[in-house]
């Protein structure tokens, strides 16, 4: 096998190469965790510090074992492979580590496009009991921090939601429950929008014509959208949905529609703070006209919507 030269000259390492591609934190966790579970040595490499611009945001992770197959993306693409033989070499010695790219780093050859730089910390994992425990939050559709120790070299789970960031000595990272959207409406409106969400990496429920989702279909991970054209039917379904943490619901419609769909809502009690909630017309396009620019329209909304509130 083909083997590159770290940055100790006297340690060479396996060629790294991708696992799979894919920026998914529950997929580059499971990842690691699979890795010690095979009895492989393995690293949890995080992106800790931004200098001026960067492809990714705070938080970024990569899972990389021990010869030098990898997943997760921590910049554009151009280089993981990098930093996947930095964290290589990090295992071989036990030892964690910083790696700077960019600017203010001693890697010359390494230039991100952005222009800015980036400070990774590299952790090589001696105890997969953290990872494993967030993973099973997140199946439970709970949110779930790991925090890391520089100091100690240890990484420790943490329940429960908070912002990703250093707090006092450590870096928390916050993980979320897979995206879920839960569509209603007629059959060519929900197919071509679950299969935009399914290919976008949603987590998808269609509810069937006449019923409603179960009551932990939606949590606050969830997107609901009422893609009917009849406010009777959807009315029913947006009242539930608003008496959730949802963070987006939206309505197919005119304003005119939304206008009719309102005044019923109130007449069963919801109050114009609640109705703000609904974003109707539904979509990011004024006007979409068929099944297929409808898709496009709400899904990108929705990843809009779950952006900004990730940016609060």
């Amino acid at each position: 096998m083909a083997a590159l030269i770290a940055s100790d000259p006297h340690t060479l390492i396996p060629e790294p190469r991708a696992a799979f591609l894919s920026d998914d934190a529950v997929e580059i966790l499971g990842f690691a965790a699979r890795c010690l579970e095979a009895g492989h040595r393995a690293a949890l490499v995080t992106l800790v510090e931004i200098r001026g611009g960067a492809a990714r945001a705070i938080g970024a992770q990569m899972a990389v074992r021990e010869d030098g197959l990898y997943c997760g993306f921590v910049s554009g693409g151009c280089t993981e492979a990098a930093v996947a033989a930095e964290a290589a070499n990090a295992i071989s010695k036990g030892v964690d580590r910083n790696f700077r790219l960019g600017e203010g780093s001693p890697f010359f050859d390494i230039v991100l496009p952005c222009g800015g730089g980036i400070t990774l910390a590299i952790h090589v994992l001696r105890d997969g009991g953290p990872i494993s425990d967030a993973l099973a939050a997140l199946q439970r559709r709970m949110p779930a921090r790991l925090r890391y120790d520089p100091g100690a070299q240890a990484l420790s789970f943490m329940p429960g939601a908070g912002p990703t960031g250093w707090q006092d000595d450590g870096f928390i990272r916050q993980y979320r429950p897979k995206e879920r959207l839960v569509l209603a409406g007629g059959l060519a409106e929900t197919g071509r929008v679950a299969a935009v969400a399914q290919a976008a990496g949603y987590d998808v429920l269609v509810v069937e014509r006449g019923k409603a989702p179960a009551p932990g279909d939606v949590d606050a991970d969830t997107a609901v959208a009422i893609l009917f054209h009849d406010v009777d039917r959807e009315v029913p379904l947006l009242e539930q949905a608003l008496a959730t943490e949802a963070f987006y619901i939206g309505a197919l419609g005119s304003r005119r529609t939304h206008e009719k769909r309102c005044a019923a809502l109130r007449e069963r009690g919801i109050d114009d703070a609640a109705l703000a909630r609904i974003r109707a017309p539904i979509g990011i396009f004024d006007k979409a006209r068929d099944s297929r620019s409808l898709a496009v329209s709400v899904v990108a909304d929705v990843a809009q919507a779950r952006l900004a509130r990730a940016a609060e």
